[in-house]
């Protein structure tokens, strides 16, 4: 049975699971009928941060534009035009034993991709969610409803993976960013171009 957790609430992943090596992250959401008539592209992303909470390099961050980390640790799935369906709309994989020793924590986002363009916002967003399940069993291991009401936000920081005394634990984070995928990215230090 997963653990579903709260905003703001901490779990450890490894402390439960040991040998744990493989995870997958798994990003879904459903857009409210009463949307702009455009279609929706949300994407997930996942920085790879350092102490200092940014990403020392480019390749640190991880999204439709660069699937893979150079470790080879994260690997995002590709992306997903529509999130129709039930269940995942987007997966990140990450290998934990290829994480490198200067990353402590994984942040997992989802942007709106032209949100300024098709006047879209995650207050149009509905059923978000993030799961983590292992991907060795295919057994689920916490899932976090972002039960938030979002009403201007283009961003969203779900959660994040991150290092502690060498054991893998989650944060629920659920918080909104305005300005996309540039606010996120300059949050982390990702230069954008």
């Amino acid at each position: 049975m997963p653990i579903s957790l709260q905003k703001g609430q901490k779990v450890s992943l490894t402390k439960g699971n040991p040998g744990l090596k493989k995870v997958v992250v798994g990003l879904g959401w459903d857009v409210n009928q009463f949307d702009t008539g455009g279609d929706f592209d949300l994407d997930a992303a996942a920085f790879l941060l350092g102490d200092s909470g940014k990403t020392a390099k480019s390749e640190d961050f991880v999204f439709y534009g660069n699937l893979t980390h150079p470790s080879g640790s994260v690997q995002h799935m590709g992306d997903n035009l529509t999130g129709e369906g039930d269940g995942d709309d987007e997966q990140i994989k990450i290998d934990l034993t290829k994480v490198p020793a200067d990353v402590t924590k994984i942040a997992f986002t989802a942007t709106i991709y032209e949100p300024e363009q098709r006047r879209q916002n995650f207050g149009q967003v509905n059923n978000a969610f993030i799961r983590i399940y292992n991907e060795e069993t295919g057994e689920e291991m916490l899932r976090y409803d972002l039960g938030e009401d979002f009403s201007i936000e283009t961003a969203v920081v779900f959660g994040e993976l991150y290092k502690n005394n060498n054991e893998w634990k989650f944060n629920a984070i659920g918080s909104g960013y305005q300005g996309g995928l540039a606010a996120l990215c300059a949050n982390y230090g990702v230069d954008v171009e």
